[in-house]
């Protein structure tokens, strides 16, 4: 039993430690990213390459704080709006993300 709860609290530490190195802004660029590209998909393209933009938007938001920024506004922007009010009201955020 003790080996057991050993085993569980190291792979817990291990988990924040890497979680640490990680960094919440590159978790959150992710997420952002995600977002952002899954509802371009949703809205404009069903054959839209969701992997491929978020891998170029997680590229960018590593490389530029700018991107980073425009992805987090384009993600709390669309929000829960509909296709064609995200589309209207967000399309200076989300440009920089999604075509």
């Amino acid at each position: 039993m003790a080996s057991l709860r050993s085993i569980v609290l190291s792979a817990a530490l291990l988990t924040s430690g890497l979680l640490g190195i990680v960094g919440c802004d590159s978790v959150d660029a992710a997420f952002d990213c995600q977002s952002v590209c899954d509802r371009y998909q949703t809205c404009y393209k069903a054959d839209y390459d969701v992997d491929a933009c978020r891998s170029r938007c997680r590229t960018a938001s590593a490389n530029d704080p700018s991107v980073r920024e425009a992805a987090n506004t384009c993600e709390q922007c669309i929000g829960d709006k509909s296709c064609l009010s995200a589309t209207f009201q967000c399309a200076g955020s989300c440009g920089q993300i999604v075509p």
